[in-house]
């Protein structure tokens, strides 16, 4: 299913070069399912027309508060009427001045002051702008009020100067709209997981690693944010980018994870191990690259010790997070599972079928814990890691821990 289908977004847009970016927006939202009426000031005008937002909207664009083609001459009642969110991108210094302090005089501040319907607003100015202590009142005010701030990013801007102010990115807001209407199961929670690939070096160029692309992982770090969790995770190297929101510590060995995990495991809520990691390291590394032909004819000998086991670790810390493992089987997934989630000491395990799942989108995932194997359907990683999520806030106490 599409993240916005059947969403109705209002999207405004103020006097800006930013305007240029909503065009984009636009197309990423109408592509995600929503349903987009575009009011435009003025001002906005001047930076891009009416006519390319209604071509890439599908949907009539308003400027006047006046207009005819709405028959009882109330746009600025019956645009929100029904809708799911208002969001204002770009929003200019004037039109958040006109927010805070409840002004009127067009129709895109009016319908804001007559909504029915949750306001974001994407601020876009010079830093200086920004800085301005009284554009910061404002700023206050409106979170004071219940509006959603989406940024501002810090950056190059269109005056040439760098600093704070600048609109985010069209995939920016689209990933805050997404993560906007997700419920917030995990409100005020810490969440800590690890993801990836965890790599062994056998000598200054080559590693014992795992086929792990830290998709799932990556998967669920994004669910949690978006479920309201504080997320920070820990991964070994991937081609993934980092989901928008989450803190992210990147290692490379499991001594590594473990060292991270271990400084942070005390003051989160949950700990999710996703990650692959090695359950031995080569003890008698090379300090210098190993030859194909060693010495003497023979092959290369490697001795091994266990990596430290983080998992269980964690699980033993007095007063710790609350603990979910995973296991990636490649048979016997319901005895090896279970067999684990019991030797681990830890209320909920998550098993799957590596060889199905390994660099793949999709996934299939079992929780085990004390009442019975639950086998969820399978479903892109995203919409697993949603419902993995989901399945966690329900197991989880009802209070945070101190």
């Amino acid at each position: 299913m599409l993240d916005l289908a059947r969403k109705r977004i209002v999207l405004g847009m103020t006097g800006g070069i930013a305007c240029y970016k909503i065009a984009e927006l636009v197309r990423r939202l109408t592509e995600q399912g929503a349903v987009i009426d575009v009011v435009m000031t003025e001002a906005a005008t001047h930076f891009i027309t009416p006519v390319t937002m209604q071509a890439l909207s599908g949907r009539p664009v308003f400027v006047d508060a006046w207009d005819p083609r709405v028959p009882n001459n109330m746009a600025h009642i019956d645009l929100t009427r029904g809708a799911d969110a208002v969001l204002i991108a770009p929003a200019s210094t004037d039109f958040m001045a006109k927010l805070a302090h409840g002004l009127a005089d067009d129709l895109l501040s009016t319908l804001c002051v007559a909504r029915a319907c949750p306001l974001l607003i994407a601020p876009a100015m010079n830093r200086e702008m920004w800085s301005n202590p009284a554009t910061q009142r404002n700023a206050a005010q409106l979170v004071a009020d219940g509006i959603t701030l989406l940024g501002p990013a810090s950056g190059e801007q269109a005056c040439g100067e760098t600093g704070s102010g600048r609109m985010l990115e069209p995939h920016e807001l689209l990933a805050d709209m997404i993560a906007f209407f997700q419920p917030k199961v995990l409100a005020g929670r810490h969440v800590l997981l690890t993801a990836g690939p965890t790599s062994e070096p056998v000598d200054p160029v080559r590693v014992l690693t795992n086929r792990s692309s830290g998709k799932t992982g990556y998967a669920i770090a994004r669910a949690a944010r978006e479920a309201g969790a504080r997320v920070t995770m820990i991964s070994g190297a991937t081609a993934l980018a980092v989901p928008r929101g989450v803190t992210a510590l990147q290692v490379m060995t499991a001594r590594q994870m473990h060292d991270a995990v271990m400084a942070s495991a005390m003051d989160a809520d949950v700990f999710i191990g996703v990650a692959a990691v090695a359950d031995w390291r080569v003890k008698n590394v090379s300090d210098h690259k190993i030859k194909k032909t060693s010495e003497g004819g023979g092959q290369p000998q490697m001795e091994f010790e266990p990596n430290p086991d983080i998992l269980a670790e964690v699980a033993r810390l007095p007063n710790g997070p609350w603990c979910v493992g995973f296991a990636a089987e490649t048979e016997k997934l319901a005895e090896h599972a279970e067999a684990k989630r019991l030797r681990k000491g830890i209320p909920l395990l998550v098993g799957n079928l590596a060889h199905k799942v390994m660099d793949a989108d999709t996934t299939e995932l079992v929780l085990f814990d004390e009442q019975g194997v639950h086998a969820l359907p399978a479903a892109p990683k995203l919409d697993a890691a949603r419902r993995l999520i989901a399945e966690i806030a329900a197991r989880l106490p009802r209070q945070s821990r101190p």
